[in-house]
């Protein structure tokens, strides 16, 4: 059973949000704790962001098989 195009967006789009609130929550945490201190948020900005990179590819890919069926 294959999720609809809109689901797999929605999907997507909830990754997004998140990514930006826990990224920016952590850059605020970052500059109220430790801004003289290494910019540790990087790691998860982009650990994170290739994940969610990964995400958007295989969404694109989904979406161009479906149409091509």
């Amino acid at each position: 059973m294959h999720k609809s195009e809109k689901a797999m967006r929605w999907g997507l789009r909830i990754h997004l949000l998140w990514y930006i609130i826990a990224n920016v929550a952590q850059v605020v945490l970052w500059g109220i704790l430790t801004p003289d201190h290494f910019f540790w948020p990087l790691w998860s900005i982009l650990g994170w962001g290739i994940g969610l990179v990964i995400h958007f590819w295989v969404i694109r890919s989904k979406s161009r098989s479906l149409v091509r069926s």
